[in-house]
């Protein structure tokens, strides 16, 4: 498959913690200078508008990287919301998505237009470069979401994982989706888990995989290496209770689930 791209957005002037803080389901102002988090844009209704990886690269300046979706609409939207917040919002050109080596967990760094982030025994590199998708099987391995447009606005954060990730906080004040997020978080009740599976026959992003013509969950990201098909996948826990699972599209081997 061809290699991943994305649209950065970037957050500068002296408001830039406080207005990322305000939208951005993250807890953004501890966020050190040289450092990313995982984060999230949630809409009211708490469903993930994006999935991003936030860097602080200055006092003043921080740069979203989405992991799907399209970062010019992300910026336009952002920018109803600046009112009277000291902040510039802008969006790179096309950048591509590439392997890195080992960089220290969570740092980040610019490397002339490189954006690297900081995976301990590996890095994500966005920027202007030759593309590659041999991180992929590692972000599968871990649970790293990259979403596929047909997902974009359907999923909450449990279904992604996004506590695991610290992408959202509930002791930072008020965000998009709080409310139910947090209900989510305090109450249970989601129903839908983050799942790497191996399957029988190639799957694809974006798919909807069925039992019986029921929708039962979505396929993420999928790798196929030596005809091992391993795909990261949004499965309902009621079909999800054993090691295998019988699907319309394949025949799904359950490797790992990760909590909400």
């Amino acid at each position: 498959m061809p290699s991943r791209t994305t649209r950065s957005i970037t957050l500068t002037g002296p408001d830039a913690a406080m207005f990322a803080n305000a939208q951005f389901g993250s807890a953004v102002p501890g966020l050190a200078i040289g450092h990313w988090q995982w984060s999230g844009w949630m809409d009211p209704k708490g469903r993930v508008r994006a999935l991003l990886q936030l860097a602080r690269l200055e006092d003043d300046r921080f740069v979203a990287v989405p992991r799907g979706g399209d970062g010019d609409a992300l910026a336009a939207d952002l920018k109803r919301f600046v009112f009277r917040a000291k902040v510039k919002i802008s969006v790179s050109d096309v950048l591509d998505v590439a392997d890195g080596d080992a960089r220290a967990a969570m740092s980040a760094e610019e490397n002339g237009d490189v954006i690297v982030f900081g995976e301990g025994d590996a890095s994500l590199r966005i920027g202007v470069l030759r593309g590659d998708d041999a991180w992929l099987p590692r972000h599968i391995e871990r649970g790293y979401a990259w979403l596929p447009d047909d997902l974009l606005d359907r999923l909450l954060p449990p279904a992604l994982s996004m506590e695991r990730l610290h992408a959202v906080a509930f002791d930072k004040g008020c965000f998009p989706g709080q409310e139910i997020a947090a209900r989510l978080h305090f109450l249970g009740g989601h129903k839908k888990h983050l799942r790497v599976v191996r399957s029988d026959a190639a799957l694809q992003d974006g798919e909807s995989l069925r039992i019986n013509g029921r929708e039962v969950g979505n396929v993420l990201m999928c790798h196929a290496s030596h005809e091992i098909n391993t795909s990261l996948v949004v499965l309902d826990d009621s079909c999800a209770d054993g090691t295998m699972v019988e699907t319309d599209n394949a025949r799904l081997h359950i490797v790992s689930t990760f909590e909400a």
